[in-house]
């Protein structure tokens, strides 16, 4: 029987080493990534605050473009809309790019 070099054997220890730090990753169950991606979406702005915002630029751009009150008017409510729903949208993505990226292990 032949007897290893003192190289292999530090060569088949660090493989075995390395086996043993290595640890896989697992995916987290699909409850623990719902909450993680709810925590994220909260932290994303609100619909109100989109609302807020888009009233404020609607009103501005309304009260230029059309020079009177029933224009700003008309510009507060349509950016209110607009507003809210691209904020709507943006939590949304939040959720699932963090509920997608959980999942993935990361």
């Amino acid at each position: 029987m032949r007897i290893l070099s003192k190289r292999n054997l530090a060569a088949i220890a660090t493989i075995a080493l390395s086996f043993q730090l290595v640890t896989p990753v697992y995916a987290q169950s699909a409850a623990d990534c719902g909450a993680r991606a709810e925590r994220a979406e909260r932290g994303a702005s609100g619909v109100m605050s989109g609302a807020a915002v888009g009233a404020a630029g609607g009103a501005v751009f309304g009260a230029i473009v059309g020079d009177n009150r029933k224009a700003a008017k008309r510009g507060a409510a349509i950016g209110a809309v607009a507003g809210g729903a691209t904020n709507a949208h943006r939590k949304n993505e939040a959720y699932k790019r963090e509920y997608d990226a959980c999942m993935a292990g990361n």
